[in-house]
């Protein structure tokens, strides 16, 4: 009996340092420079276009920063979201937790500008990290020193979407549960939802709180304005309506987020809800009255995101092209 025991405790042992190894192996692929040998001008490359990109067309740097959550999101922070429909693979854009989302076809503009420096060896996921990085940037944010070496999935997960991205009108619990389940705490979740300080909201998903009537923890002024930008209860999902999340700074990444919110002129139901929940609440105060902290914040949780259950060499690979699996 004994015997059985000690054997039984250390196979359990054995298995468990197996499992761990293999977690650690794979976090370890994740290194600073990782292209430093391989493709030298590699980040260089992505930050340069990154720029000319931001030059020409402002938000793409707040579409960097929202692709890295939902690519991250789900199940792995590697490029499943920028794959499109084909014959026997669904696409995660087609979801309706993407609504509004755009700007893919320039992540395929710094692929192509890397791959000619340096053909079949950035990951796509890569690119999506890394130009968030960049984004993030350019909006007046920190920076983020982020490791690279992630690989491409070979394949998409729409089906698992709905459970992973929070949706506009979550519970702030349910919002918590999911940032957590991939080990964001409860600062950093409320940091990461302060990248709503820049680009829009459209009026889809607003206009829940204007119509019938107006939501009584949204400030009534603020109400009326946003009633201007979305005259109608039904709004075409295809016209361009939609407010700014932050009429003084839109552009830029700062605590003005958390101040508004304090003043009841958040946009999204999710949004506002930190304010009066027992665990949050305290954080937005704190964050709307240091831009500091809420950066800080921010940037560590960003830094987590990103290296969310990274692919290893036999998972994933490289694609060639951002938008398909490479052909066997």
């Amino acid at each position: 009996m004994t015997l059985n025991k000690h054997h039984c405790c250390s196979t359990f042992i054995f298995l468990l340092l197996t499992l761990l190894s293999q977690f650690y192996s794979v976090e370890s692929e994740l290194q600073l420079n990782y292209y430093a040998e391989s493709c030298p001008n590699a980040e260089e490359t992505i930050k340069q276009q990154v720029i000319k990109l931001y030059s020409k067309h402002g938000n793409t740097a707040v579409s960097w920063v929202r692709n890295l959550f939902h690519d991250c999101m789900v199940k792995s922070c590697d490029a499943s979201l920028l794959l499109r429909r084909v014959k026997g693979m669904e696409s995660e854009q087609e979801s309706d937790r993407s609504f509004g989302m755009r700007n893919f076809k320039y992540i395929n503009t710094i692929k192509e500008a890397v791959e000619k420096e340096c053909p079949m060896t950035v990951s796509c996921a890569d690119i999506v990290a890394l130009s968030a990085r960049d984004g993030i940037l350019m909006l007046g944010g920190p920076r983020i020193e982020m490791r690279s070496g992630r690989k491409d999935s070979k394949q998409s997960y729409l089906t698992e979407v709905q459970n992973a991205i929070p949706n506009h009108n979550d519970t702030i619990d349910l919002v918590l549960a999911r940032f957590q389940s991939i080990g964001i705490d409860t600062p950093g979740a409320v940091a990461l939802l302060g990248a709503h300080s820049v680009g829009r909201v459209h009026c889809v998903n607003l206009v829940h709180r204007l119509y019938p009537t107006v939501d009584p923890t949204l400030d009534p002024e603020h109400a009326e304005y946003l009633k201007r930008r979305c005259p109608t209860p039904d709004p075409d999902p295809k016209a361009v309506l939609y407010s700014r999340n932050d009429l003084e700074t839109p552009m830029i990444l700062d605590n003005m987020f958390y101040k508004n919110l304090l003043k009841h002129k958040g946009l999204l139901m999710v949004d506002q809800q930190l304010t009066s929940h027992p665990l949050t609440s305290p954080l937005v105060e704190k964050m709307a009255a240091d831009n500091g902290y809420f950066l800080d914040q921010f940037a560590r949780a960003v830094l987590l995101l990103s290296e969310n259950n990274p692919l290893n060499e036999d998972q994933g690979e490289i694609r060639k092209d951002c938008r398909y699996v490479n052909l066997v």
